[in-house]
């Protein structure tokens, strides 16, 4: 069964402090579910006057090609052991429909757009990055781990101006059997000669994961696009 247009249900994890002031939304990998990252939230370890609530959507279950059709969830179909080459545009573009639903749900809650952080892992950061630079409204920023930009070719014509500058950090490991470093690297590559304000952090020796080296890195971001979001400025 594809469930592709169902509603994404999600894990949420409230800020400690109470009153969630900011967000980031955070899609998972292949094969996994909302699940996977929650438990990073208490290791990432964010000043609590931030009040970051973390959403962590499950994809929707569909057929995977690459693994014999097998129903697994996935935010889109990979077809060939290349993930990069030939993305199901359409499963792309549905999950960020998705993505984008959330974020409308988070502003309901009083978390403006210019507050959150869209956020993921592997062909979630794909997502990500996708949904990120085409939303019509300023966001905090994007964050895209082991990841690449799909159908890089669009985006000229759908970005929105409004994220012409928003902030992006991309994490990537140099042994990623997966999605290969130079994958991310050409995708970060491509967003900065576009004009896109990215941070690519190479990170030596890891595999397809968040090493304990990255945490440290996308903390100290986070708190940055984050605290700028929500903390009055220094006077």
């Amino acid at each position: 069964m594809n469930d592709t247009h169902a509603e994404a249900p999600y894990v949420v994890h409230e800020p400690a402090g109470g009153q969630a002031h900011a967000c980031v939304i955070w899609l998972h990998g292949l094969g996994a579910d909302g699940h996977d990252f929650d438990p990073l939230v208490p290791t990432l370890a964010l000043p609590r006057e931030l009040g970051v609530r973390f959403v962590f959507p499950h994809a929707p279950r569909r057929p995977v090609t690459i693994n014999s059709g097998y129903v697994m969830r996935a935010w889109y179909d990979i077809t060939t052991p290349d993930v990069v080459g030939q993305p199901d545009a359409d499963g792309l573009v549905a999950s960020a429909e998705i993505l984008t639903r959330l974020i409308g749900e988070q502003a309901q809650q009083g978390i403006a757009p210019s507050r959150i952080v869209v956020a993921g892992f592997s062909q979630g950061g794909a997502v990500a990055l996708h949904t990120g630079l085409r939303y019509p409204e300023r966001l905090a920023g994007v964050l895209a781990l082991s990841s690449y930009l799909a159908l890089p070719n669009r985006l000229h014509d759908e970005a929105a101006p409004a994220n012409r500058s928003v902030p992006i950090l991309m994490v990537h490991g140099t042994q990623d059997p997966v999605v290969n470093f130079a994958h991310g690297k050409r995708s970060a590559d491509w967003l900065t000669q576009a004009g896109y304000p990215v941070e690519f952090h190479p990170d030596a020796g890891a595999a397809h994961t968040i090493s304990a080296r990255a945490v440290p890195v996308i903390r100290n971001w986070l708190a940055q696009v984050l605290g700028e979001a929500v903390l009055p400025p220094h006077r």
